[in-house]
């Protein structure tokens, strides 16, 4: 899988992390510019020091001049290696979550004095058919406002729920001043308590906009960062550069981002008209996920439209031609049985040409490929116009936590039965009762109606906006997976 995943990109884009390799740490996805811009501050506000004890054999930064800051902003510390050194250090065999967080109610804890910044969001599924999760730094308030160890949690909060996936990273540096930034310690301390379970799964880490800021922190780091995860770090200049990986109008990008974009865009114009003839006008709008909303469909069309559409060209067929070849195929017992079941993601190029066959009508072979068939149900369901509980029902949805437990069966009941229109009953229906025999084999497939909720809670529902706070998501999956557990209830026979 890693090996496949590589092969997507060329040799310059991938990320090179061997230790005694003096390469660039991280390629940009394009080769036609050197241009890299410069915010608030870069490596000059780091200096060289001596490394002490134990953090040698952590971090060799011996090699790398670093220039004295003139005027120390008192964010990041002017001896860092020092402050590194005198970061608490957790004792062997003690859990650094626990460690650094062991008076917290974590259990009740929703973070909402963290969320309300929205540094952190969920936006569904890239094209990999990987849960992506966005951190904005511009969205960082200053430092006399945000408790860096709190906010460590409140990330570590919201990885464990997509931890036992694939997922994808992406990262908006723009925006980080010498307001916000956080100290060099607390980067370290993060890289210690996010063990492997949280890396394992992190197929790839797109940094957006990056400094040399970003060059200088690699750099320090690189000596403590595995080759295997180094390779899943990809260098984005450019915002257009994460078409072929994502679909941008589903990214929640800031308006502060985007502006940023186009600047670069316009500095570097005579560049990237010259090797890649994008019109500089525009250069997020003609994403092709944007683009092709505009053109007609095809009679034959799956992904994207309505389920009237499907409906309407399918001689009235409900259950949409894709949902019934994919759960058809998935019902196998073999496939049943695969370990990870929704949870592993597999070959753009498959999807994207399987997803073109169906469009077009044409015979779709999954040739024996679980992961794809399961990948593919997973875009269709998010790439409706509307999702399948609509709009409409987002937020009862989303106040799901707040219903008492007692009244949780009646609620369902009348939001499904009553609320929901027939159609999209009878396909979450079908889909569920799908489910139910996926969660029987729980002990081989490792798929319980929480894992399932996770990972069709977020394509099940979603607000107009298509941004999905985490506030929404607890509820959106506690929802789900109330539905899963009490199908033989809720649903008619």
């Amino acid at each position: 899988m890693e090996a496949d995943y590589q092969q997507k990109f060329s040799p310059s884009q991938t990320l090179t992390a061997s230790h005694n390799d003096h390469e660039e740490p991280y390629p940009s996805l394009s080769d036609y510019h050197d241009y890299e811009p410069n915010l608030e501050f870069d490596d000059t506000e780091l200096q060289q020091a001596t490394v002490t004890s134990d953090l040698e054999e952590k971090i060799d930064v011996s090699g790398i001049d670093y220039l004295e800051s003139p005027v120390s902003d008192g964010t990041i510390e002017e001896n860092f290696e020092e402050e590194l050194v005198n970061a608490p250090v957790i004792p062997p065999g003690v859990d650094s979550l626990s460690y650094h967080f062991q008076d917290n109610d974590e259990d009740e804890d929703d973070f909402q004095d963290v969320a309300k910044y929205g540094i952190v969001e969920v936006v569904g599924d890239d094209t990999y058919g990987r849960k992506v999760i966005v951190v904005s730094a511009c969205k960082l308030p200053s430092n006399k406002e945000l408790d860096h160890a709190r906010f460590l949690r409140y990330l570590m909060f919201t990885l464990d729920k997509y931890v036992e996936q694939d997922y994808s990273l992406v990262y908006f540096h723009y925006g980080l001043t010498s307001k916000n930034k956080p100290p060099l310690s607390w980067l370290w301390q993060a890289y210690r308590a996010f063990d492997r379970k949280y890396k394992k799964n992190v197929k790839a880490l797109y940094l957006v906009h990056p400094t040399n800021f970003i060059r200088v922190i690699w750099q320090i780091f690189r000596a403590a960062i595995s080759a295997k995860f180094g390779r899943k770090v990809m260098y984005v200049n450019y915002l257009h550069e994460l078409r072929q990986h994502l679909n941008l109008d589903q990214l929640s990008i800031p308006e502060e981002v985007l502006k940023h974009d186009e600047r670069l865009m316009t500095k570097n114009k005579t560049a990237v008209l010259q090797q890649t003839g994008v019109p500089q006008s525009s250069p997020y709008l003609s994403s092709p996920s944007l683009s092709s909303k505009s053109q007609a469909p095809l009679k034959t069309q799956q992904f994207g439209v309505s389920l009237q559409f499907i409906k309407d060209h399918n001689c009235g067929e409900v259950i949409p031609p894709v949902v019934r070849q994919c759960v058809e195929f998935l019902s196998q017992p073999d496939a049943l049985e695969t370990e990870g079941l929704f949870r592993r993601s597999t070959s753009v190029i498959l999807v994207n040409e399987t997803r073109s066959r169906f469009n077009q009508g044409l015979p779709v072979d999954f040739n024996g490929d679980v992961h794809l068939a399961a990948v593919i149900l997973k875009n269709f369901l998010r790439d409706l116009e509307e999702p399948l509980m609509t709009f409409e029902l987002y937020d009862e949805i989303t106040q799901f936590q707040s219903i008492a437990k007692e009244e949780r069966p009646r609620q369902v009941k009348i939001l499904i039965l009553e609320k929901l229109p027939e159609d999209n009953y009878q396909i979450l229906k079908y889909i569920v009762q799908f489910l139910s025999r996926v969660m029987d084999r729980s002990d081989l497939n490792k798929m319980t109606s929480s894992n399932l909720a996770v990972v069709f809670g977020p394509n099940l529902v979603w607000s107009q906006s298509e941004q999905l706070s985490l506030a929404a998501i607890g509820p959106i999956n506690m929802f789900t997976d109330f539905v899963l557990t009490n199908q033989d209830q809720i649903f008619i026979i």
